[in-house]
């Protein structure tokens, strides 16, 4: 099992409100995979208490919680707070489902689900939480990079690079988790439509080629590193 990345005190913050133990490993452990920072509690009650304390991103929010279940968690909340709220459930009827959103939620999954669709539907209600922000200042910065994702545009210490759009996936995805070794087949799922026409030697050919771009923009060493057997890593 590859290590989980290091989660930067910046990155977004998740609270999971679920009473099972085994699902609320199951999505803490995928979204710190993500380099998201994630936090749990066992009851809607502490749910609320830790929400009032701010600074939480978005609530994944259990229905089935033993002392007040999620509907009502969701009610009291949105006397105080407008954080985005994705529905865990068992229950899967219409009823429920409009109950939720009526409620305030953003979103719903039924058990069983997918991590890592629940792990993307957390970063599209990220974004869709900071229209704002992203329209004042399109740039993040990470060390000595700084990446546009709407303009699809990457600097590297000042200098806009000169990628394609194969590249700029790649070098994307390694900065979106620092430190983290990406694999060949985790960097195709992130900038290829398909792996019909791609192969680990294709992915092997964009680093080349970013390596080659970022020693022209004044790199020292390999900001990308190779990591035999496990795929690559960036050090922003």
């Amino acid at each position: 099992m590859q290590p989980q990345p290091r989660t930067t005190p910046d990155a977004p913050l998740v609270l999971v409100a679920e009473d099972e133990p085994a699902i609320a490993d199951t999505v803490l452990y995928a979204l710190r995979s993500e380099g998201l920072r994630a936090e749990h509690c066992l009851l809607g009650g502490q749910a609320l208490e830790r929400l009032r304390g701010g600074d939480v991103d978005v609530l994944v929010l259990d229905v089935g919680l033993p002392d007040l279940n999620g509907f009502e968690v969701c009610r009291r909340l949105r006397g105080f707070s407008q954080v985005p709220v994705i529905f865990l459930t068992a229950r899967n009827d219409e009823i429920d489902r409009v109950l939720g959103l009526e409620l305030g939620a953003d979103d719903y999954m039924a058990k069983p689900f997918s991590p890592r669709e629940l792990v993307a539907r957390v970063r599209a209600r990220l974004r869709r939480s900071r229209p704002a922000e992203d329209a004042a200042d399109p740039w993040r910065t990470r060390g000595d990079f700084a990446v546009d994702a709407a303009g699809h545009r990457i600097r590297y210490r000042g200098r806009v690079l000169d990628l394609t759009r194969y590249e700029f996936a790649v070098l994307d995805a390694l900065l979106q988790r620092p430190g983290a070794i990406l694999s060949r087949a985790q960097l195709m799922q992130r900038g290829w439509d398909s792996d019909a026409d791609s192969s680990d030697r294709t992915v092997d050919t964009h680093v080349k080629t970013l390596r080659a771009k970022l020693r022209a923009a004044g790199a020292e060493g390999e900001p990308i590193r190779t990591h035999r057997g496990l795929g690559y890593a960036i050090e922003a």
